[in-house]
């Protein structure tokens, strides 16, 4: 396999939260499935922070469709300025996206496999004496599957502690409830392996056909058995105004973990943001480009990967 990688220098004194830039940005091709920038402090660095998307085609921004804050990038951007050197990519399918050649067979394990490659050409560089894995949302689990055995250290962002069978139905439960019996029979369906069209119309966005096995290879891992396997430092962190991971979420995964720390961030929504208002307010966030990233988050990863 052949890995290209292009040198670009980072031009101009400011970056967008006033900083002077302090590092250099290199565009890499991990392999024909992965693209990604890596950024390095000037004064080098001995850790590297991957850092992975949560679920949709999320690019490795942090953005998606018409959902724009830049919020993993504004991570990596801090993590760098504190002497953290810090890689993220587009996920497999978002390159697909791009190209108009969407696989329908894409499935879950994929992108496992891809955070692996990402990690197993780091280390193969032999540039930092040690490699964190961070996952946002989905990303989380994806991170934590591939950071066995092969990272020093694994820090979920906003990750479910429940598979994603569970996780929706309770979702559903409390936004639809009349849907929450037909929910949990179609997930019983496809646990057997099998696919099917008989669900309600208003579950399509859920259940579509073309989706069914990618969830289903999804929901075969549980992240409180997964996680349980990490034999290594672990940090869960997740914000009390998330409305998409609650907190309990990550609680199940603090109880589970071996060696793990559990930071709740007051007011910190699923995007990373701190939200004074209301959940008006933290919708709005999720296309907010001028979104501040939680300070306490920045603190408390660079706390984690430097101790």
């Amino acid at each position: 396999m052949k890995y290209i990688v292009t040198l670009l220098m980072v031009f101009g004194n400011l970056i967008a939260h006033g900083q002077e830039v302090t590092y250099t940005a290199s565009e890499i091709s991990v392999s024909r499935f992965i693209d990604g920038t890596l950024f390095t402090p000037n004064d080098s660095a001995t850790s590297l922070a991957i850092i992975i998307a949560g679920s949709g085609p999320t690019d490795r921004d942090g953005n998606q469709n018409f959902l724009k804050t830049n919020n993993l990038k504004k991570l990596a951007i801090a993590l760098t300025n504190e002497g953290i050197a810090t890689f993220r990519y587009d996920k497999r399918i978002v390159k697909q996206i791009k190209k108009g050649s969407v696989d329908p067979n894409i499935k879950f394990d994929d992108f496992v496999s891809d955070a692996k490659d990402v990690i197993d050409y780091f280390k193969k560089q032999n540039t930092y004496k040690k490699i964190y894995v961070i996952g946002h949302s989905q990303g989380s689990l994806i991170g934590l599957l591939a950071a066995k055995d092969k990272a020093d250290g694994f820090i979920s962002l906003s990750g479910a502690g429940q598979s994603i069978d569970n996780v929706i139905t309770e979702q559903v439960a409390k936004t639809a409830p009349m849907f929450t019996e037909d929910t949990k029979r179609v997930f019983g369906v496809l646990k057997e392996g099998k696919t099917t069209t008989d669900y309600p119309p208003a579950l399509a966005s859920i259940f579509d056909t073309s989706v069914q096995k990618f969830i289903a290879n999804w929901m075969s891992y549980d992240p409180v058995v997964e996680i349980k396997k990490l034999e290594m430092p672990v940090l869960i962190i997740n914000g009390t105004k998330d409305l998409q991971v609650s907190t309990d979420e990550a609680k199940l995964l603090n109880d589970a973990a071996n060696n793990s720390e559990l930071k709740l961030i007051d007011k910190m929504n699923h995007v990373l943001f701190i939200i004074e208002g209301d959940d008006q307010e933290n919708a709005k966030s999720y296309n907010d480009h001028a979104g501040k990233v939680s300070e306490e988050l920045i603190n408390d990863i660079v706390a984690f990967i430097k101790k």
